[in-house]
This record gives C-alpha cells, sequence and structure tokens, in this order.
C-alpha cells in the first residue's frame, strides 16, 4: 500500500514503475511535497501530471489563461489571501462559483474559500504556477490601471496646488507606475515597452508575440516624472534630453533576474521609451523549442561538427538571431574548448564562456575585440555582427586559420549573405573556403492551440501551398488564452545552405552568383517559404502569417 493513493494512479497510467512509485512516496513522507509535484519534475510533464490528478479527482482541468474571470467575483479578495491560500474565483452563477484550485487536498485553501462564500462552489483544477502567475497579473494590472488613474486624476486638478505640493503628489505615483509598468510586461510575456509621449497624452505598449498591443494611456504633465524615474532606474542623465541615450536596469521579478535595456529617443513632445526585456537567469533553450525541424537538425549537426569555418546567421533585427546563436554555443560549451565572444550588448551571460562587451567609447569594436581575441587561443569565436569590411576580413581569416566562427549578418536570405560578404571586400576564394553553412531565419505566431478553427483549404490556399485537393488547415479564432488575437507564443523558420564543393566552385567562378540560390535548393537546402507551408499544413501557423512572411 502506497503512503498516497494518487501515486497508483500514476503507476497503472505508466508514467511511472513500481521502484518509482515507492521512491515518490517515501519522497512525499519526508519532504512533504505534493505527488504531482515530485512526479511532473521527474517522471512526466506538468500538463500530463494535472490531467492525472483532475481524471481522478473526478475536477474539469484548464489552463489559467483560458478561464473567462468576472470582476465582480474578485472584488470581495485580496491578492495576499489568494497568493497564500492558492485559489482564484472565476464566475458566480446561478448562487454557484467557481473557483481554480491548484491542490483538491489543500484544505487549509478549502476553509479559506468557505470563509468568503457559504454557497455552492464549483472547482476548476491549474497548474500552480500558472494560477500564482494570474493573481500577480491581476493584481499588477490593478495597481497600473488604479495609480494611471491617480495620475490622470492629480492633472485634471491642475492649479490648485502649489507647485511643492503638485512634485510630491506626482513623484510617488510616478514610482509606483514604473515599478508597475516593469513587473506588469513580464507578467504579459512582453518582449518590449514602448512609452511614446504625443501633443496632449503619453501612450504605453507592449510588443507581444512580436505585435505592439496599447496597454494605457495617461497625462503628459505627469510625463517628466517618469521619465526622471526611467532614468534614474537605468543610470541615464536626467539632465540631457537633447540626443539619444542608452541605460540598463536589473531587477528581481518573481525571484528571476531580468535585464531591462532602456533607450531614449528624443522626439518633437518628448523622450520616447524604448525598453527591451531579457531574462538572464533562464537561458534554456534546445533547438527543438527554437523551431528546428527533425530534418534541420540533421544539417545543423553536420554544420556544428566542422572543428573550423565560419557560421552565419541572417535576418532581419529581432528575428531570434542572437537566441539561437546562444543555443548553438550552450551545445559547444565543453571544458576542453575556450569560447570567447564579443558583443554588442551581451543578451545573455553562459557559465564557462568568456563573453566581451564592444564599448566604441574606448575604441572597443568587433574589429580591435576580435583582434585581441585571437591571441587568447580560442577554439570558438562568436561575432554578435559583422558590420564592416575590417570585421569581416578578420573573421573570414580566423576561420581559415583553424577557428570556428560564428557570426550574423542582415541579409534577406542565405545565398544573399555570400554575395554580402564580397560586396564587403573579401576575395570570393576566402568565402568559399570559409563558409560552412548560413542560416536564414524568421520568427511566424503559433497558432493558439485552445481556439484555433479547422477548415479545407479554399482555391487560393490550394495555390500558395501548392497542393492537388483540398485538405484541412487551421485558422486563428480568438479567446482568452490568447487575449483575443488566435496566437500565443512564436516558432522559428528556417532557410539552411550547407557549403559543399559544389557550392564553393560556384562561388568562386563569379558568373555562377546570381544562380546560386538555385545550386543550393538542388543540394538539399529548403526555401523559407516551403518551411513555413509545412507549419501550416502542420496546424502550427495560420496562412496570415505564411502571407505575412512573404511580403516583408
Amino acid at each position: 500500500m502506497y503512503k498516497n493513493e494518487i501515486i497508483r494512479e500514476f503507476l497503472i497510467r505508466g508514467y511511472i514503475d513500481r521502484e518509482q512509485a515507492e521512491r515518490v512516496s517515501e519522497q512525499c513522507a519526508e519532504e512533504g511535497d505534493p505527488v504531482r509535484t515530485i512526479i511532473a519534475s521527474e517522471y512526466c510533464t506538468a500538463e500530463d501530471a494535472l490531467k492525472v490528478m483532475g481524471e481522478y479527482y473526478g475536477l474539469p482541468v484548464s489552463h489559467m489563461d483560458s478561464l473567462v474571470i468576472e470582476s465582480a467575483v474578485l472584488e470581495h479578495i485580496s491578492r495576499n489571501t489568494a497568493l497564500q491560500n492558492k485559489f482564484l474565483p472565476i464566475a458566480m452563477k446561478d448562487g454557484v462559483l467557481t473557483v481554480a484550485i491548484c491542490d483538491p487536498l489543500d484544505f487549509v485553501a478549502l476553509s479559506a474559500i468557505k470563509s468568503i462564500y457559504t454557497g455552492e462552489v464549483c472547482f476548476i483544477l491549474v497548474d500552480k504556477d500558472q494560477l500564482i502567475a494570474k493573481i500577480q497579473s491581476l493584481a499588477a494590472t490593478n495597481s497600473t490601471t488604479n495609480v494611471l488613474r491617480d495620475i490622470n486624476e492629480t492633472a485634471a486638478n491642475g492649479g490648485e496646488e502649489t507647485s511643492a505640493d503638485i512634485e510630491e503628489i506626482q513623484n510617488a505615483p510616478a514610482v509606483k507606475l514604473v515599478d508597475l509598468l516593469l513587473n506588469e510586461a513580464i507578467l504579459y510575456r512582453a518582449s518590449d515597452i514602448h512609452i511614446e509621449p504625443y501633443e496632449k497624452s503619453v501612450r504605453v505598449r507592449y510588443r507581444i508575440d512580436g505585435s505592439l498591443v496599447d496597454r494605457a494611456k495617461f497625462t503628459v504633465e505627469s510625463y517628466p516624472a517618469i521619465c526622471a524615474r526611467l532614468k534614474i532606474l537605468s543610470g541615464i542623465n536626467i539632465a540631457e534630453r537633447r540626443i539619444p541615450q542608452d541605460g540598463r536596469i536589473n531587477l528581481t521579478i518573481q525571484d528571476t533576474d531580468y535585464d531591462f535595456r532602456v533607450s531614449t529617443l528624443p522626439t518633437v513632445y518628448g523622450e520616447k521609451f524604448a525598453i527591451r526585456i531579457l531574462d538572464k537567469s533562464a537561458f534554456n533553450f534546445t533547438r527543438t523549442e527554437l523551431g528546428f525541424t527533425e530534418q534541420e537538425n540533421a544539417v545543423v549537426d553536420r554544420i556544428l561538427a566542422h572543428p573550423y569555418g565560419i557560421v552565419l546567421l541572417t535576418g532581419p533585427t529581432g528575428c531570434g538571431k542572437s537566441t539561437t546563436l546562444y543555443s548553438f554555443l550552450k551545445e559547444l560549451n565543453k571544458d576542453d574548448v575556450n569560447i570567447v565572444t564579443v558583443e554588442d550588448p551581451v543578451e545573455y551571460t553562459l557559465h564557462g564562456i568568456n563573453q566581451t562587451q564592444v564599448n566604441t567609447k574606448a575604441n572597443l569594436t568587433f574589429a580591435a575585440a576580435l583582434r585581441s581575441i585571437l591571441r587568447q587561443d580560442p577554439n570558438i569565436i562568436m561575432i554578435g555582427e559583422i558590420r564592416d569590411e575590417e570585421t569581416a576580413q578578420i573573421a573570414i581569416r580566423a576561420a581559415i586559420t583553424g577557428h570556428l566562427v560564428f557570426s550574423t549578418l542582415h541579409t534577406n536570405d542565405a545565398p544573399g549573405s555570400i554575395n554580402r560578404l564580397i560586396d564587403m571586400g573579401v576575395e570570393p576564394y576566402l568565402v568559399a573556403d570559409a563558409v560552412v553553412g548560413v542560416i536564414t531565419q524568421r520568427l511566424v505566431k503559433r497558432l493558439c492551440p485552445q481556439c484555433k478553427t479547422a477548415a479545407l483549404t479554399t482555391p487560393a490556399e490550394m495555390a500558395m501551398l501548392k497542393l492537388d485537393k483540398p485538405v484541412e488547415i487551421y485558422h486563428p479564432n480568438g479567446c482568452p488564452f490568447c487575449n483575443n488575437t488566435g496566437y500565443r507564443g512564436r516558432t522559428a523558420v528556417h532557410e539552411i545552405m550547407y557549403m559543399n564543393d559544389k557550392l564553393r566552385n560556384a562561388i568562386n567562378d563569379k558568373t555562377y552568383l546570381e544562380n546560386l540560390r538555385d545550386l543550393s535548393v538542388e543540394n538539399g537546402m529548403v526555401p523559407l517559404w516551403n518551411a513555413c507551408c509545412a507549419l501550416v499544413l502542420d496546424g502550427v501557423t495560420s496562412v496570415n502569417e505564411l502571407m505575412a512572411l512573404f511580403n516583408e
């Protein structure tokens, strides 16, 4: 007999064997952790563990973000009560209160629920981390709304207070608003925050899954205090408003370290702020998570197996080139390998890798840093970007002389990077000898798994996807889980050109450069369009995203 009967359910379903069941039972007794937590951390996914728990206790299971929360039911519960007891009221209908919980046997939580509502209660089982994140998100959104209201009301009453009173009133909300916006952006999964002043108001937008979404507006009278708070946090000169400035903010939010890269730009109505958000502590991406298919992984394996040469990643700004490069370096980071990088800026810090920050004020350019790096006995070098002829020449020669070099270029496709290097002044024979492979990358939005709808392809879609007969594909719809956008998250789509003798000969013979793309496809390169078509047919993304990729 196991100390916890739910363990038997996981055993019956094949997630654990008898020996593991005994181990989990002992661990539960010793450490007091819930069975689901232990099993999900070692033997199955959190989603599978939650599903087993739901079926065992006869409770519906849901993703927290897919639940529509009625604001009226939240009025009588504080954030601290919800967090401490780990439950959240969702809705009230016909006298029945629906509550999201993460542990059906948490009697403290059940008692707390009964203390706020004595009527009939219906439970929905959700993931603990999702529940806590939602409570934090609701609290942050509510706090931000309240502070914005205070700021706008203070501005509406302008002229009634003394200048000292106004400064005291405005500065406190400004501090709160900046702190809340930074916290809220994390909870919204935003990659950037834009704060933009106009003639009579200031707009705040978040970039979520690649698209900018309006968050708030407040009066322009309060903007100087907001600017001052942001500049103080990011170490930017408060008195300077005429030139662009850069700074950074390091914060710990919900036990995770974040790096906020702050950039200012003078506009006709004041300084615009753009804030890039980076998670410093948790770079755990694998190639599969980044969108590489099994076929693409096989080609990448061949590229990374080369002891020397240059590997290029190409694509527009914000397409995830640096993230992919970091995932490659993470794979190659071994005790017997010396990896040195030169970046502008260093986006993620990786243990065991020597990372150098470009500093133009101190004349530490990519080229200057690269020359010094070559005297550091490196095996692998990563250059954040090849921007000029000097950097290109040094990178190519480093690749030829026994180093594996990674870098990025801004070109539209993989074969185009060859022409770009030659245009920079690198001799074709050096390019042919040095380049191992080129990976072009784009990001497309993932269809929301909760609300995407299936339909047969239309004649226009069949022509676009090069189909002979109708097939079922998916379209965006919109639900609370995806914030009514129809999409949640993004994935990368790739075009990989692996260099072989045929392509090298074509590069050496300049007359074939125009046909390099056709030759690459003949040698197995899958074009971006075809790769994205495959994602559409697999139900990962939509035809709209395919067209957006084509119309760049």
